[in-house]
C-alpha cells in the first residue's frame, strides 16, 4: 500500500513538473528559431495581403494604388504584354483597361496561395478566376495563375515580377466586355 501511494505521488509530481519544465527559459538558439518562424509567418501574412490588394485595386480600377504594389524595378507580364516600373505599369494598365470606373462590376477571385519566404525575397503561386456578372447570375469567364517573385523594399513586400498566365481560352471577341487577365 505504501508503495502504491509512493508511485501515485511520483506520478502526480511528474505531471505538475512537466508543464513547468516545458516553460523553462529557452536557449538563444531556440529563441532565435521562434523569432525567425514568427517573422516568416508575419511575412506570409503581409504577402497574402499584397496578393489580395492587387485584385482589389485592379477590380476597383485604382491603378495608382495598383502600381504602388510593385518594386521600383518591378515587372508585370501578362496577356497584354510586359512592362517594368510602377509609373510604366500604371500607364500601361490605364491604356489597356481604361480609366473609367468598373461599371460592369466584374471581378477576380484569388485563391490557393502558396508563399515561400527566404529572408527579404519570396515566391508566391496562386490561382485567379475572372467573374462576369450577367442577366442569369455571374459566370467565370477566364481562369489562370500568377507566378510571383517578391522583394522586401523599404520594409514592405512588393512584386519584383508578376506573371499572369491564362489557363483557359478567352471569351469570343464579340462577347468580351472587359479585360480579365491583368
Amino acid at each position: 500500500m505504501v508503495r502504491r501511494i509512493g508511485v501515485v505521488w511520483l506520478l502526480l509530481v511528474s505531471a505538475f513538473l512537466s508543464p513547468a519544465a516545458a516553460q523553462a527559459p529557452r536557449s538563444a538558439a531556440e529563441k532565435e528559431s521562434v523569432d525567425t518562424r514568427l517573422r516568416r509567418f508575419e511575412d506570409k501574412e503581409e504577402i497574402q495581403a499584397l496578393l489580395l490588394d492587387y485584385g482589389r485595386h485592379l477590380d476597383g480600377r485604382d491603378f495608382t494604388a495598383y502600381s504602388s504594389l510593385f518594386a521600383r524595378d518591378g515587372e508585370w507580364v501578362g496577356g497584354f504584354g510586359s512592362v517594368t516600373g510602377p509609373a510604366a505599369i500604371q500607364a500601361f494598365m490605364e491604356k489597356n483597361m481604361g480609366t473609367a470606373p468598373n461599371r460592369a462590376k466584374n471581378y477576380h477571385l484569388l485563391s490557393n496561395f502558396v508563399i515561400t519566404v527566404t529572408g527579404d525575397t519570396a515566391t508566391a503561386w496562386s490561382r485567379w478566376a475572372f467573374v462576369v456578372p450577367g442577366e442569369r447570375g455571374a459566370a467565370i469567364s477566364q481562369a489562370g495563375r500568377y507566378d510571383d517573385q517578391l522583394v522586401r523594399e523599404n520594409g514592405r513586400w512588393r512584386f519584383k515580377r508578376r506573371v499572369a498566365s491564362n489557363d483557359t481560352p478567352g471569351p469570343a471577341p464579340a462577347a468580351q466586355t472587359a479585360k480579365p487577365g491583368a
